[in-house]
Order: structure tokens, then sequence, then C-alpha cells
């Protein structure tokens, strides 16, 4: 058999960083043989400046918007951010496709080797098909309205039979495909019910308390999201009103054994993660917490509170949002500014969010997230400028 082998300052293995004197042996097709004192690894050693790690896992992406990168400014805020998005997004479809193509295939040079993709459409099928990335479909659902949810449902399941017709005409293996909700403010009561009961045992992924005006929207039935309901003809919140976070109101829809990742979580509390820790504990497969630090520093200049995550020992996960609300779609600018914003993390601990606790929440530990036997988790250099490339 023929080998590659790594070595560099650092070795992290998916769950602990090592020094400069191990060495990664993998085939030349990228399966890990071993990790080995580098004084036993002979010759023919690639020797790196910076930090070999396993794959990045890229937990929240929405792939379909790369075409609106520069479209949003900075700094408008949450609601006018989504306004924008809902009315901005229409280009012509063979921009749209080019932009997928070309967002594809900088996650792949950047290192990243899966991605929790959010789609509306079926648009990103045609590069996904050819990817030698792992795909998660999370075909999002809106549905304000419960008199609305037949005519919602049958819409986003004709774009997962999309999905699925494509996995099975090209015998695609390492795709999985299913519904997931959008956000608590865009979700009917029935609607939620009805995304539970097709979705038992999957990952899904809701959008979380990424404004205080969506707890303000549960617990009065007013607040600043009134605003952005209004543009979908509602004078009125089309929500109950429960006198409870958002968190604390839609969580509880999902009791079907699902893996469950909250993306953003910028104004969650204590009192919600103690609730979700104990929730999840009795009715779900695990529940994340994903980090995409660059997209809220985008949209409101807000950083999520991580130490507080942290604190709580929540599994953390990183994502990178869209090209609608990001300047790049790496993983390794979210560890850089994760670092910058937060010094005191060790890098150690960032590393593990974004490869073994990724693969985890994506529900593919058994082939991702680390240099263990066996697997093929692909090699990645994050240099000391935080930069990334692929090597294998």
């Amino acid at each position: 058999m023929n080998y590659r082998k790594f070595q560099a300052d650092y070795l992290f293995d998916g769950y602990e960083l090592l020094g400069p004197d191990h060495a990664l042996i993998t085939s030349t097709e990228g399966t890990v043989i071993d990790i080995i004192p580098a004084a036993e690894a002979g010759d023919q050693v690639l020797k790196l400046n910076g930090i070999i790690s396993p794959g990045f896992i890229n937990a929240h992406c929405h792939l379909e918007l790369s075409h609106m990168k520069d479209v949003i400014p900075p700094s408008t805020g949450l609601i006018p951010f989504l306004l924008d998005v809902v009315g901005k997004r229409d280009f012509p479809q063979e921009l749209i496709l080019e932009k997928i193509k070309l967002a594809e295939q900088e996650m792949e040079e950047s290192g990243i080797v899966a991605v929790g993709d959010i789609g509306n459409t079926a648009d990103t099928i045609p590069t996904k098909i050819s990817s030698k990335l792992r795909w998660n479909n999370f075909v999002e659902v809106l549905c304000f309205s419960d008199k609305m949810s037949d005519q919602r449902m049958e819409q986003y399941n004709g774009v997962l039979k999309r999905f699925k017709e494509a996995e099975e005409t090209n015998n695609i293996e390492h795709w999985t495909s299913n519904l997931v909700p959008h956000a608590p403010y865009t979700i009917s009561d029935v609607t939620f019910k009805r995304i539970n009961e097709q979705t038992t045992g999957a990952v899904i992924s809701m959008h979380n308390q990424e404004n205080p005006a969506e707890d303000e929207l549960y617990r009065s039935g007013k607040g600043e999201y009134l605003q952005f309901l209004g543009k979908f003809g509602f004078d009125q919140s089309p929500f109950p009103t429960t006198g409870k976070s958002a968190t604390q109101s839609c969580l509880p829809h999902f009791n079907k054994n699902q893996r469950v990742i909250l993306v953003h979580n910028t104004f969650t509390s204590q009192a919600d993660i103690s609730f979700a820790a104990q929730y999840a504990e009795q009715y779900l497969a695990g529940l994340h917490y994903c980090l995409c630090i660059n997209a809220n520093l985008y949209i409101e200049n807000k950083t999520p509170p991580v130490e507080l995550l942290m604190k709580n020992n929540c599994e953390i996960v990183l994502g990178t949002d869209s090209y609608s609300s990001n300047w790049q779609l790496s993983i390794a600018a979210e560890i850089k500014t994760i670092k910058e914003k937060f010094p005191n993390i060790p890098i150690e601990t960032i590393l593990k969010w974004a490869t073994s606790n990724g693969a985890k929440a994506l529900n593919r530990i058994h082939e991702l997230g680390s240099f263990e036997k066996g697997k093929q988790p692909g090699v990645v250099l994050l240099q000391n400028d935080f930069n990334s490339r692929r090597l294998l």
C-alpha cells in the first residue's frame, strides 16, 4: 500500500491537539491508517507550518443564496435583512447556478468536507450531484398560517422529492435529505406538527433567537416582528401567545428522537439553555448549538453568548450561513473571528466544534470529524494566519 504522511507544528486529531512529534499516516485516498511518533514515520513526510486537522464541518449554510454576495449591506439589522433576502433573491437562473458552483468549490478548497445546507428550492442539485462534499440537504419550510399548511407542505415535499430522485438516479450514498422548519417566527403550529411527524430520527435544524423580538412575539404577540409579518398580510401575530420564549414555545414541537441543530442563538438565555437540555434528554437524539459568528456580525454586529453555552457544556458546532450574510464561506474564517472575539477559548476547543462536534451533529461521526483508523475525514492545513486549504 502507498501512504501519505503529514507532519506540522501541531496535529489536531478531532479531540485534542498533539505536538510536532506526531505524524499522520493515511492511504493515498485519505483513509486514516494511524497517528504515530514522527521519528518512526520514515521518509517522504510532508512537513508543514500550522495545524493539520480533519476536514471541517459546515453545520449551517444556504448554498442557494450564493448569488447574493454583496447584495445586502452589513449592519441592516435582522428584520430589514430578512425583508431584503425575500425581496432581492430573484436573479437569472443561469447566474444563480454559476454562483452556487463557485461557492461549492470555495468550500471544498478551504477544507470543508460536509455541509448542513438549507434550501427552499432544488437549485443546488446540479452542483451537489458532482460534488465531493457530504450534504445534509435541509429543505426549509416556511408557512405562517395553519390555513396554508396543506399547500406549503405539498410545495416543499415537492422540492424534497427532487432531492430524493436525484439521489436515487445518481446512486449518491453520501446525501441525506429531509424537511426542516425555518424559524419560530415563520412556522405555524399545524406545520410544526407535520414536520415533526415526517422527521422521526432525522437531523433537523432551526434558526433560533437571532433577535430579541423573536421571544417578544411569543411572550406577548407583539414586537418588531409584526413589521416583518405585515409584509405577508398579517396585521397581528398568527402564532400562539404562550408567555414563554420562542425556544421554549417551539422546541417541544419535536419529540420523535430527532437530532436538532439550533442556529445562531444570538440572544439565548440561561433559562432557555436549561429548558432545552432537559427537554432534549427526554425527547431528542441530540441538541447542538450552531455558531455563525461572522453572520451575526454582518447582520447586527452582535456576537452569540459563546461563554454561556460553554459554561453549560452545550454541544457547539460552526456554520457559515450564506453569502447574503457573510464575506466568505470559510470555517477557518469563523474560527479566526471566534478566537479574536473570545481570545481565552483554546484553539483546541474551537477546532473540536469545527470537526468532531460538527460530524456528530450531522450524524456523520462514523465517517468524518476525527483521525480515527478507517475513517476518511479529509486532511486540512489551518495556517498560522487562519487561512486553510485542503490537503487530501
